[in-house]
């Protein structure tokens, strides 16, 4: 039954043997959207787009706006499987799916698991792979805030920030950034936010229609990540989305949803 484009359907669920949250909407072929560090706590442009073609899987991560932490995910390979079962349990595989930034990362994880789980991969600032040249930047080191502003090359001209990263916090939102960056911690302290043997592991998608999309100004993880990710996945394609950030789906919506909508 189709849901409404605009708004989600908000419903906690059992998958994994973990209580989890999950936002839902559309109708179409599911789409499985892999959010970032920083939460999943909106619902934006890009969403309600996608959510006109596709019906539209957003799972909060374990640990994050209320789902649960089981104590057994210590690393992203943890993570990784874990949302695969949660997916097959879900009965939307082959599904297409988008991570973002920490979530690309995760589908990247995913898919080099479980190749056959997919159909086409979107990764957007996707961290995983230590650049070559640059670093990524340390989120533990600064405050919610200060992270949310250094995603964004123009925070001022970016209609959406001001829901992203309100002037004035509320305790709710001030609580999901704390889960979200303790769970994100907990699995990518140790190297930080990359896996070594990934870039090797990349090459098993060789049949993978994929995409890679980037900031040119990205802050967070530095473009030499994306071209690593693009010479690693034989056939990919890397997009870089001109003055624009960490968070090219809310700082250049429009050209993010067409690079999307034309590779799906």
């Amino acid at each position: 039954m189709a849901v409404n484009a605009s708004e989600p359907v908000e419903q906690e669920l059992v998958l994994a043997n973990t209580n989890v949250k999950l936002k839902k909407a559309g109708s179409g072929a599911p789409l499985l959207i892999l959010h970032s560090e920083m939460g999943n706590a909106d619902w934006l442009k890009y969403q309600q787009e996608l959510s006109k073609t596709h019906t539209v899987y957003m799972l909060s991560h374990p640990g994050c706006q209320g789902s649960d932490q089981p104590d057994w995910i210590m690393n992203m390979r943890d993570l990784a499987g874990w949302y695969l079962q949660a997916i097959e349990e879900l009965d939307i595989t082959p599904v297409d799916v988008i991570g973002l930034s920490f979530g690309g990362w995760i589908a990247a994880e995913m898919a080099v698991m479980s190749p056959h789980s997919f159909k086409k991969m979107v990764l957007v600032g996707a961290a995983g792979v230590k650049p070559e040249q640059g670093e990524i930047f340390d989120i533990f080191g600064v405050t919610p805030q200060v992270f949310q502003e250094k995603a964004f090359f123009d925070p001022s001209n970016t209609p959406e920030y001001q829901i992203v990263c309100p002037d004035e916090l509320t305790e709710e939102l001030a609580l999901e950034w704390e889960y979200a960056r303790e769970s994100t911690c907990r699995v990518s302290w140790k190297p930080y936010m990359y896996y070594p043997g990934l870039p090797n592991l990349l090459s098993r998608l060789k049949t993978m229609e994929t995409l890679i999309i980037w900031g040119s100004e990205d802050a967070i993880v530095p473009l030499n990540s994306g071209e690593i990710y693009n010479r690693s996945i034989k056939g990919s394609k890397l997009e870089i989305i001109k003055q624009c950030g960490h968070r090219p789906e809310i700082e250049k919506a429009e050209e993010f949803l067409k690079l999307v909508t034309d590779f799906l």
